[in-house]
């Protein structure tokens, strides 16, 4: 089967979907709609604000659906009615089974780490809080728990001594942009691969938060590096200074 003839359904919000689409577009596949979140109130002025994903469909010509939940069956008719062959999943929501069965065959997710680690909604973050060498973006079969789907196929990167939370993040979202058209072909040639996750090694990628934010001089200068860099653009690593609190946003 040719790739470029499934209709596909993307599915994401932020910045890091973003190349994955645009790359998916400009290579000629068959993008059929993008879901993503509704319009939210950002900024002092509570403006409605755009995900990042709908901006970017809307400049493509892409059609966009915006459920506020997705069990509504309004939501799911207008899913059906774009008689998707395949769903493409990044950075969004956990999804109910209904809407990632749906597809003809099926659904991936592309994921911001070497999977089984890391698995949850801060991967690129945690990888270099603790200091990794390495990681990675994984293609994988959706599942009803977090990140745990078989692997189609996964790709690995040094981390830079000095590299940054966001420098990584714009590397790993152009990997994955190249690493899903593998994952199409795989699926359109019927033989997509299946691994399974060793759940004895998973480890789990929590949000970020302030909690985090404070410096500890008691800890190693190595901890301190990684916490500067983890820790960007939010909610960066923050030192008292004269009882003044100041954001550290380099080391280097």
């Amino acid at each position: 089967m040719n790739p470029k003839t499934l209709r596909i359904v993307f599915m994401g919000t932020p910045e890091f979907a973003v190349p994955s689409l645009r790359r998916l577009v400009a290579e000629g596949y068959n993008v059929v709609g993008a879901v993503t979140v509704p319009d939210k109130p950002a900024g002092r002025g509570r403006h409605l604000r755009e995900s990042d994903v709908k901006i970017a469909a809307r400049e493509l010509g892409v059609p966009v659906l915006q459920p506020e939940k997705f069990r509504d069956p309004a939501f799911l008719d207008a899913l059906q009615a774009l008689q998707p062959d395949l769903g493409i999943v990044i950075a969004f929501k956990m999804l109910p089974e209904v809407v990632w069965a749906m597809p003809r065959l099926g659904t991936f997710n592309l994921h911001a780490s070497l999977l089984p680690e890391y698995r949850g909604a801060a991967p690129i973050n945690w990888a270099i809080l603790n200091g990794e060498a390495e990681t990675g973006v994984t293609i994988m079969h959706m599942a009803s728990e977090l990140d745990a789907g078989d692997i189609i196929c996964q790709s690995a990167t040094p981390i830079g001594e000095n590299e940054t939370a966001p420098e990584l993040f714009q590397r790993l979202a152009q990997m994955g942009a190249g690493l899903l058209l593998e994952a199409v072909g795989q699926i359109a040639d019927g033989r997509p691969a299946r691994v399974p996750q060793d759940t004895a090694l998973a480890t789990y990628a929590p949000m970020l938060s302030r909690a985090l934010s404070p410096i500890d001089w008691n800890r190693d200068a190595r901890s301190l590096h990684n916490q500067v860099r983890g820790l960007l653009p939010w909610p960066a690593a923050v030192a008292e200074f004269g009882g003044n609190r100041c954001k550290v946003l380099s080391t280097v």
